[in-house]
């Protein structure tokens, strides 16, 4: 009776059931390894360009209250001295630009090859 149930048991699997299984779980690996990383770093791709567009568009909006406020408190820089508050904010929008240029040459990659772990 065993020998029987064991050739019943046999003949369920088929090569081609075989095939199968070996095709969905090639298919569900690549899922999980390539199209959800994928995924995520579009996710994080998009936020991250999202969060630079806001953090520069509030920094725009630093720079010209700045130059509002340049205009508006030092009367004396106006007619001919009218250019000086510009050229400040320009100064100022420069050490802005230089100093984010600056962090994102020196990122952590820099930061981890100096670390002696």
């Amino acid at each position: 009776m065993k020998k029987a149930t064991w050739r019943k048991f046999m003949r369920r699997n088929t090569i081609q059931r075989d095939l199968d299984e070996i095709k969905q779980l090639a298919l569900r690996y690549i899922k999980e390894e390539t199209i959800q990383p994928l995924k995520d770093l579009g996710r994080f791709i998009a936020w991250g360009a999202l969060g630079s567009l806001l953090v520069g568009f509030g920094y725009l909006l630093l720079l010209f209250g700045a130059l509002r406020f340049l205009q508006e408190q030092f009367k004396v820089l106006d007619g001919t001295l009218s250019w000086i508050p510009y050229l400040i904010v320009v100064v100022l929008a420069a050490i802005i630009v230089s100093l984010t240029v600056w962090r994102i040459v020196s990122g952590t990659a820099k930061r981890r090859l100096k670390d002696p772990k």
